[in-house]
């Protein structure tokens, strides 16, 4: 919805308002027409139902308001004299309009002294429960949101299974755009599996003032600009366009900002012409074709910490003389060829059964593909276990590969990958880039979808909201996004740019940490060393946890003192 679609839809809020309530502003002392003021309307609604004036600010933010409105209504028919049961639900589920009822049908009395606390227990519990969900929502969505690592694609910089706090102040809290929607969940509702929310109506986009900017090199938590999924439970059938902030929550490395031009070559992230150099803390992981002199033993892959691995299959040479077996295993199969002493080694694909008997695939026990960190990989080559190591290098061209090329517009020659791409502009707001069949991939959704443009293509001429363009200028920055799990990881090597209205915020601490998240409560191993320990920040991480046991332990103890002295002064 549009800003003007917006104030005629409060303007229109207010008039109801003012119908459904102006009796009963007058039955309370007050003029009639204060029922119509914006928001002077409300402070004025505060002091009949007398209930602080602060709660006004509530009523217009997102989310909170779903939970405090059905409060008001409740208060208004309690301070009127309608507090039966059947008027509390009435007034709720009428979505208050019963007030309206109320004002043109009864004859009240304005209760300016009524006793405030709830007429039942119940109540009592109901009210008690709601601001818990207003505060703990407020909290969430402008303060600190817990979120979890789910992913191996910033391993082992980010753990799956580490319980993350992510900052929504440090980037400036994006204030939400879903008006209606359940509390403190994403796009679907845990257990029943249903969407969490209504399309309509739709705020603006809106950030309050960061505290930072967005440097090289942060992990940072963003919406997936590529969702299209109904909700995160269920395969898509086709494509559902989300809100933006109900795309499903990723985090990765902001490797590249606005007005950057990024190129990866062999794997290694080049920004303006240099190599990136990553921060500390940052433990970049590729693939390596590795072979040991004997079968490659558990204690081996646990030394190097290889969380990924692949045995590879072996075949003759002579199979790769038979040009269409070697189509069928490159291309039908999606198997990559390495060559190694008189032998093809090969990464699993989808071999069927019969492929495997016809062709005699032997999978070896000491030749494997695997995940390393450079410092690892250092170390492996030392090894007299090992007998060869080589990073494995991409250098043909990749489907899926950012910009995709399928829809017919004309493709420059070039021969991406994972691995090699580039150079790529980063957009920045303001900058203007001229436009032409051949760069119009890179920004197609940028015009289309990220800035809201109507975009046509006839020919060699391209059309934006109906004026032939041969250049656009950039409405906001779009920020490049990767995993540090640089062989396992979907980032923006196949979606392309982040826009800034997608951020949501920056993983600031990691509070538990639960190794085989994913494999059952059984199998759970609390990882100590990472409990308490902050994301960013100056050499190794360090845990808290025991300055936090200490402290914990203090209040406890500072506590029993105080109750102790306190009742000692009682009995005097």
């Amino acid at each position: 919805m549009s800003v003007t679609g917006w104030l005629l839809f409060i303007l229109l809020v207010q008039v109801i308002h003012g119908l459904g309530t102006w009796k009963l502003y007058v039955k309370a002392g007050r003029k009639a027409h204060e029922a119509f003021i914006p928001i002077y309307n409300a402070i004025v609604l505060m002091k009949i139902i007398n209930r602080p004036t602060w709660w006004t600010l509530l009523l217009f933010i997102p989310i909170i308001n779903l939970f405090l409105f059905p409060i008001i209504w409740i208060e208004t028919l309690r301070t009127f004299g309608k507090k039966s049961t059947s008027d509390m639900f009435l007034g709720v589920f009428t979505l208050g309009f019963y007030i309206l009822y109320v004002n043109y049908t009864q004859d009240v009395t304005y209760f300016e002294k009524r006793d405030l606390k709830a007429p039942t227990k119940a109540m009592d519990t109901v009210g008690s429960l709601a601001f818990a969900i207003v505060v703990a929502t407020f909290v969430h969505t402008y303060f600190i949101q817990p979120y979890t690592i789910p992913t191996s694609s910033l391993e082992k910089s980010l753990l799956i299974g580490d319980f993350l706090f992510v900052s929504k102040f440090h980037y400036g809290a994006r204030t939400p755009m879903t008006t209606v929607a359940a509390p403190m969940v994403h796009d679907t509702i845990p257990i029943a599996h249903v969407k969490s929310y209504t399309t309509f109506p739709q705020l603006p986009y809106f950030r309050l003032p960061a505290i930072q900017d967005i440097e090289r090199n942060d992990i940072v938590v963003f919406n997936w600009p590529a969702d299209t999924l109904y909700h995160m439970y269920k395969a898509a059938d086709k494509r559902y366009d989300k809100p933006i902030d109900k795309k499903t929550n990723y985090v990765k490395r902001c490797t590249a900002i606005a007005g950057d031009t990024l190129q990866i070559i062999d794997g290694i992230v080049h920004i303006n012409g240099k190599e990136s150099i990553l921060p500390e803390r940052a433990k970049p992981q590729y693939f390596y074709i590795i072979k040991t002199k004997e079968e490659v033993s558990d204690s081996f892959i646990k030394d190097y910490q290889i969380t990924e691995s692949t045995n590879l299959f072996e075949i003759e040479n002579k199979v790769w003389d038979r040009p269409e077996v070697k189509e069928l295993l490159i291309k039908s199969a999606g198997i990559e060829e390495f060559e190694r002493d008189s032998i093809v080694s090969v990464i699993t694909g989808s071999i069927t059964q019969d492929m495997y008997n016809q062709l005699n695939l032997k999978i070896t026990k000491n030749h494997f593909f695997g995940n390393l960190t450079f410092d690892k990989a250092a170390k492996m080559k030392s090894d007299s276990r090992v007998q060869s190591i080589e990073r494995y290098v991409k250098h043909t061209n990749e489907d899926g590969i950012f910009p995709d090329f399928k829809d017919g517009t004309p493709s420059p020659n070039r021969n991406w990958n994972s691995d090699n791409m580039g150079p790529i502009y980063i957009p920045e707001a303001g900058k203007t880039v001229k436009l032409d069949r051949t760069n119009l991939p890179f920004y197609k959704k940028i015009i289309g979808e990220y800035e809201g443009n109507e975009l046509m293509v006839t020919g060699d001429e391209i059309r934006i909201n109906g004026q032939v363009a041969t250049s656009y200028t950039f409405k906001q920055n779009y920020y490049w996004m990767m995993g540090d799990n640089r062989h396992n990881s979907l980032d923006a090597r196949y979606f392309g740019f982040t826009p800034e209205d997608h951020i949501v915020g920056k993983p600031i601490f990691i509070w538990m940490s639960i190794d085989g998240i994913n494999d059952g409560i059984k199998n759970w191993r609390i990882r100590w060393d990472r409990l308490f320990t902050t994301v960013s920040g100056t050499g190794q991480p360090q845990s808290f946890f025991k300055y936090f046991l200490v402290l914990l332990a203090l209040y406890f103890v500072g506590e029993h003192f105080w109750k102790k002295k306190k009742k000692a002064k009682e009995n005097v």
